[in-house]
């Protein structure tokens, strides 16, 4: 394992009509930008409290857009970056490759998973001392934080991103590279209406009720 530990939070600004977009018809545009806040700002204080290592939130758009004034927690361990061009599975592997360059391990993780907690970003930081990697699987087929201390491409090309199939294809790639790898616990993201269920009833807009 490298000596530190860079947390990267890949997040996009929480705006009405493009943020959460597969949720608005349950909560609405301002709803849905109202719970990519919560998440976001949920996701990035995780990470700080985790005392891991440093914090660095990638966003989209660039930091210095208005957009993102007053949405992110003011802390020593904690900066900005853009995320830049391309598909995901670029900008994963630009900001993960930049961080490995620079000696560090490095943690990828989203904004849409309030069950990814301090403790388990602790969990997975602790997986790299006897893994090259570490995954932790969302109940839809994704992933919801991705450890590594090695890149290699291959973990973010021809990526079907949003799909079922990316945790099982990035676990394969994972073994096609000869790479130890630790499976984390399955969580759930907050990506589809159904998925409200999972969330703390305090983070609802006034009058939604969670589906049953």
């Amino acid at each position: 394992m490298n000596h530190a530990v860079h947390i990267i939070v890949f997040a996009k600004a929480p705006v009405a009509g493009l943020a959460k977009t597969r949720l608005i018809p349950a909560l609405g545009a301002t709803g849905a930008a109202r719970l990519a806040a919560l998440t976001l700002k949920h996701a990035v204080e995780q990470a700080l409290v985790s005392e891991v290592g440093t914090v660095e939130v990638c966003v989209t758009p660039a930091p210095e857009d208005p957009l993102w004034s007053g949405l992110l927690p003011q802390h020593p361990a904690l900066r900005m970056s853009g995320q830049g061009h391309g598909d995901l599975g670029e900008r994963m592997a630009r900001a993960a490759q930049r961080a490995l360059d620079a000696g560090h391990s490095v943690l990828l993780m989203g904004t849409d998973c309030p069950e990814l907690s301090a403790e388990r970003i602790r969990e997975a930081v602790a997986s790299l001392l006897i893994s090259d990697a570490a995954l932790v699987p969302a109940f839809d087929g994704g992933y919801v934080l991705m450890a590594l201390n090695r890149f290699d491409a291959s973990l973010f090309q021809d990526i079907a991103w949003s799909t079922s199939s990316v945790a099982q294809v990035t676990r394969s790639r994972m073994g096609q590279l000869g790479w130890s790898a630790t499976t984390l616990s399955t969580l759930h993201d907050i990506d589809e209406p159904d998925d409200l269920r999972w969330l703390p009833e305090a983070w609802l807009p006034a009058g939604e009720e969670q589906p049953k």
